[in-house]
């Protein structure tokens, strides 16, 4: 076995460019494909962890997944508002410990704007019950002071003391401008790779305010109330989009969800979601992107192995006559078939070695970019269990692979070998 191994490695560095190409396709597609695997993971996570901690979140009756887009995720918008008086009757709750109320409709140059009050920063967690943090500033206190996500800092390159105007609606570009009543950028928030970074955040009052001489989406004609005489009117707001709840015990959390579907002390009509729930249900419509990234990773595995496979059946032509001179001086057709599996063995491990290798130093020299322009934060680690598997999977298809070209190999006769066709 050792002087197997060891012709084994004498042939192999003969054929070094060859063989090294072939390396480099394997060690490609290994790279591409515990890529992949770590980024789907990744997103997967960190859909999962937008919000923890968060009992329930209520809000206007709708489908559940539709109530966690547009009160977590800020996608799309509610088809109903919830009166200011049920959040009210929900914070009365013997069994809640806390609410934060949320109100969104508005937006600043594509991100959206998030209304609520000094309870988000106190009670909102995310990803492992980490709270928000500001990297600068404080909190908003005024009416027309807020606070920025990290991702709308860093796109838009706003600073503190920065102004900015609000328009009204999501998304397009004639959107109506609140350019009567700007606001002052007072703080500006820690990067959390959840739908917080692209969020810009003001008080309810705020919301209210911007909206004082307007009606129906759009500002009233001849009524136009100046910034500074906003606090004369009462900014309590009348409407809110949804309310995220903690409580005191979460075994109250079902017998909660069916009183608020009953209508128990509430003026109307409302539903409560479990987060963890309809994020599974939301995954499950979504992650039809998840199997598309391991059919792609696949296939870039296929590639890879049938590369390895034309690389070594096409330098069987130029081997026959080093394979015949071995079997004339008294190798065994057994003992060709195990040189070139050995060979393909070989090449396999050390291409996923390397691909592996490679993986951990795109991490290491992209892995801040990535965090900081897609929100995926990927830290070069030692493979996971799934991973391990993974390759060993890998490994093994290539071994299954290059037996093709071993077992052509052992069909070769001394004499075919000597005597080339031509």
């Amino acid at each position: 076995m050792k002087l197997l191994l060891r012709l084994a490695a004498k042939s192999a560095w003969n054929r070094r460019f060859t063989l090294g190409l072939m390396l480099l396709a394997i060690a490609l597609s290994t790279t591409m494909l515990l890529g992949i695997e770590r980024v789907r993971h990744e997103v997967r996570a960190g859909f999962s962890q937008s919000v923890s901690g968060t009992d329930l979140v209520v809000g206007a009756r709708t489908s559940p997944i539709q109530l966690m887009l547009y009160a977590i995720f800020r996608i799309g918008g509610a088809t109903n508002n919830m009166g200011w008086d049920s959040a009210q009757a929900l914070a009365r709750n013997p069994a809640v410990a806390w609410t934060i109320p949320i109100s969104l409709g508005d937006s600043h140059r594509g991100f959206p704007v998030l209304a609520t009050n000094g309870d988000y920063f106190r009670h909102f967690h995310y990803g492992d019950g980490h709270a928000l943090q500001l990297a600068q500033g404080r909190p908003f206190a005024e009416v027309f002071e807020a606070v920025l996500g990290a991702e709308v800092a860093d796109k838009l390159h706003y600073k503190l003391g920065d102004h900015i105007v609000l328009a009204h609606g999501m998304g397009g570009a004639q959107l109506a401008q609140h350019a009567d009543k700007p606001f002052v950028v007072t703080g500006i928030l820690a990067r959390t790779g959840t739908p917080v970074d692209r969020t810009v955040h003001i008080g309810l009052d705020g919301m209210e305010a911007i909206h004082l001489d307007w009606e129906g989406g759009a500002p009233l004609p001849g009524l136009h109330i100046a910034a500074n005489l906003v606090k004369k009117f009462d900014l309590t707001p009348k409407s809110i989009t949804a309310v995220l709840v903690g409580l005191k015990s979460r075994a109250r959390v079902f017998a909660l969800q069916r009183d608020i579907a009953d209508g128990e002390g509430l003026r109307e009509p409302l539903m409560a979601v479990l987060p963890g729930v309809a994020l599974d249900q939301l995954w499950d419509v979504v992650g039809i992107g998840e199997n598309a990234l391991l059919v792609v990773s696949g296939m870039v595995v296929v590639v890879g192995l049938a590369g390895l496979v034309a690389a070594i059946l096409a330098s069987l032509g130029e081997r026959r006559r080093e394979l015949a001179i071995l079997r004339s001086v008294g190798a065994r057709p057994w003992d060709v078939f195990l040189l070139l599996s050995v060979e393909g063995l070989g090449v396999m491990l050390a291409g996923v070695a390397l691909g592996v290798l490679l993986l951990t130093v795109l991490l290491l020299a992209l892995g801040p970019t990535l965090a900081s322009q897609f929100g995926i934060a990927l830290q070069p680690a030692w493979p996971a269990a799934g991973e391990l598997q993974l390759l060993l999977w890998t490994v093994v298809a290539g071994f299954a692979a290059s037996l093709l070209p071993g077992l052509r190999a052992y069909r070769l006769s001394l004499s075919d070998g000597l005597t080339p066709r031509i």
